[in-house]
């Protein structure tokens, strides 16, 4: 089963954190003027107009507008956007243009990439990515540098950003727009390898590898090519004025930043290989890369000396052989996993645009020369994907009848305004089926974009009557609900009414019958006394038994108020008269609270003989002479005499019951009666 390609479903909203922030500014990316542009709510990429779709790891590992122009034609060759590779490879290119330039001392080129690596899908067999979807990878029969990267960079495709699309001179340096639901499609040129005259051409490049890699005591790794771009702050997938074999150092105007700090240096590092803390980072590479300061040997050839590469000149071409050599551009259209076909006419148009860059295109001094101290037989590779090999070049030319220049053509061709207009047809004809292929894709998605919005106006309405249908949905079940607990209260209640009708009409029959049977036992009794029977004429309506069951119930009530009065008058005796029996009888009861004598005086008369003694007590306790015959002599003492000294001690009364323990209570006193 074909792996399901998530598409748009793999973008979400990003999710950039402050130390991303500081680092990019460290490294010098955010340090021009709108070079970075942040998202702020979206969850699908909608770059600004001239702004392209990035990731802070991608930046971070060598990424940079505008684009070298090796990247540029990798993109274009295996027909790919920059979202589609994932961090590591972006660090193999960065590695590989690096040491080209440093360590080679050429411009990086597609035959000896081609020699190295090779491009696969990423995924799994159920799931095939959008958002690095193709993982660039080395051949197993290459002997290149073990870089030692992750297996896997955590949450990478969360930290997107739009970077400003810029140009370096011509629109070959621009970043391919953004359209994140373009289809990864396998191109021939993923896996394509190098043709034997490429291998022969590179052999010395490949040779100059191995020797960097294997000197003793100078051994280069692929961390310590790391380090060295990382240090110099030049991004090597940046469209640079100079290449690194001419860095100037920290007055290089291709440089972005300040030089890191060293702690920083090597957080970065670990950062993006698979180094721990434990591994040392190499703080120099032990190989000095060529710069401005360490300038190429003087035996490097120029690019365009045909005398020194030994290749014939383009009058003595050699005819066309029988298989022509690998065409990126061909192969790039070409599809080996898929159906999609490309006419005709966009193949010749592309192949005539590399004749025409040929022939156009000025020769650079130093722009690609071989390995120090190497001597290299055949022609000079190719320094990008885009451009094709020098042979096929030559031989084709031949063929061309506009080719065929007189001197006067010559001299024409020499003109900087011919060039110009020979380089922008160049670009004219190559990017003129590209434009018509995008203008259709546009009205596909435009016809797409006008579909999906009848389609959601369809589904809004749609939701909307949803809506509507389950708030009405709702309220009628809350009606329900609340029509079912009324229900179900009433049931409650009328069962609660059932039950004691019943329990009444069984007590009522009870009673009745009771009423029946004392009847007929009276009955019994009058006939035995008057010698007559008493029989009830209707006993369901008979008067004499409807009130009898009237007294019945009054005198059940009548009962149990008796008997209730009973027992409080025995819980309530022994308080009043703690010494004697309850008596049997009420009458007993009653009598024994209508005494001859008083009670109540009785009971204040006991409490005056308590407050005496607490007196005396008090006294006593004072500790004061106090002749108590004269105090007990009443006779001695006037009336008028005694209540004013009554009324002298009185305020001090609840400081005296303080004093003994007895909390007053709020009745009258009852000393005045007693006076």
């Amino acid at each position: 089963m074909a792996a399901a390609d998530l598409g748009a479903a793999e973008w979400e909203r990003s999710k950039i954190t402050n130390q991303d922030l500081n680092l990019l500014k460290k490294l010098g990316i955010t340090t021009k003027p709108k070079a970075v542009c942040f998202p702020s709510e979206e969850s699908y990429p909608a770059p600004p107009m001239g702004y392209r779709v990035s990731f802070v790891d991608h930046l971070i590992r060598g990424l940079s507008t505008p684009i070298h122009p090796f990247l540029r034609g990798l993109l274009f060759v295996y027909g790919l956007q920059l979202h589609h590779l994932t961090p590591n490879s972006i660090l193999h290119i960065s590695i590989f243009i690096t040491l080209c330039e440093a360590f080679l001392g050429v411009s990086p080129n597609w035959a000896l990439w081609k020699r190295i690596f090779f491009c696969r899908r990423n995924g799994s067999p159920n799931v095939a990515y959008n958002i690095g979807g193709v993982v660039i990878s080395i051949r197993s029969t290459a002997d290149y540098f073990d870089v030692k990267l992750p297996d896997s960079v955590q949450g990478w495709r969360k930290r997107w950003l739009y970077i400003r699309e810029e140009n370096h001179g011509c629109a070959e340096d621009n970043i391919p727009p953004f359209d994140g639901a373009e289809k990864i499609l396998r191109r021939r040129s993923w896996d394509a390898e190098a043709t034997e005259e490429e291998r022969t051409s590179t052999e010395a490049l490949m040779t100059r590898i191995h020797e960097l890699q294997n000197t003793r005591g100078k051994e280069l790794s692929g961390i310590q090519i790391i380090v060295y771009f990382l240090k110099s702050r030049v991004q090597p997938l940046q469209a640079r004025k100079f290449p690194l074999w001419k860095y100037t150092g920290n007055e290089d105007v291709d440089r972005l930043s300040v030089d890191l700090e060293v702690k920083d240096l090597e957080r970065l590092v670990r950062k993006i290989t698979s180094l721990s803390k434990k591994d040392s980072i190499p703080s120099s590479c032990r190989v000095k890369p060529y710069s401005a300061t360490h300038a190429l040997p003087k035996n490097k050839r120029k690019r365009g000396d045909v005398e020194d590469s030994g290749t014939s000149k383009p009058e003595e071409a050699a005819p066309l052989p029988q298989k022509a050599a690998y065409d990126p551009y061909l192969a790039s259209i070409i599809s080996s996993d898929d159906d999609e076909e490309t006419p005709a006419l966009d193949v010749a148009a592309r192949t005539s645009m590399s004749h025409t860059l040929v022939i156009s295109e000025p020769r650079v001094e130093g722009e690609e020369s071989s390995p120090p101290q190497q001597n290299i037989g055949a022609s000079t590779p190719p320094s990008s994907p885009r451009a094709p090999s020098p042979k096929r070049a030559r031989t084709e030319t031949v063929s061309e009848p506009t080719l065929q220049l007189s001197s006067s053509s010559n001299l024409l061709m020499e003109d900087p305004v011919i060039k110009d207009l020979l380089r922008i047809g160049a670009q004219f004809v190559g990017y003129r089926e590209y434009a018509s292929k995008t203008e259709k894709k546009l009205a596909e998605a435009n016809e797409r974009a006008n579909t999906l919005a009848l389609q959601l106006e369809q589904s809004e309405k749609a939701r909307k009557k949803a809506e509507l249908d389950a708030v009405d949905a709702r309220a009628e079940a809350d009606k329900a609900k609340a029509d079912a607990a009324g229900v179900e209260d009433l049931r409650k209640r009328l069962h609660t009414a059932e039950t004691s009708l019943s329990d009444h009409i069984a007590a009522q029959s009870a009673r009745e019958e009771a009423i029946r049977k004392r009847l007929t036992t009276q009955s019994r009794r009058f006939v035995a006394r008057t010698a007559q029977e008493f029989q009830l004429d209707e006993p369901a309506n008979d008067p004499l038994l409807d009130a009898l069951s009237f007294l019945e119930v009054h005198g059940s009530e009548a009962r149990e108020g008796i008997d209730q009065a009973k027992a409080g008058l025995s819980r309530l005796f022994p308080y009043f008269f703690p010494k004697k029996e309850e008596p049997a009888t009420f009458l007993n009861l009653a009598k024994c609270f209508n005494p001859s004598e008083d009670l109540g005086l009785r009971v204040r008369h006991e409490n005056m003989k308590v407050a005496v003694e607490n007196t005396v007590a008090l006294v006593a306790d004072s500790q004061q002479s106090i002749d108590w015959s004269k105090v007990g002599d009443t006779d001695q003492i006037e009336q008028s005499r005694w209540r004013s000294l009554i009324k002298a001690a009185k305020p001090n009364t609840r400081k005296i019951l303080a004093y003994i323990g007895i909390k007053p209570s709020s009745t009258p006193s009852s000393s005045k009666p007693e006076v």
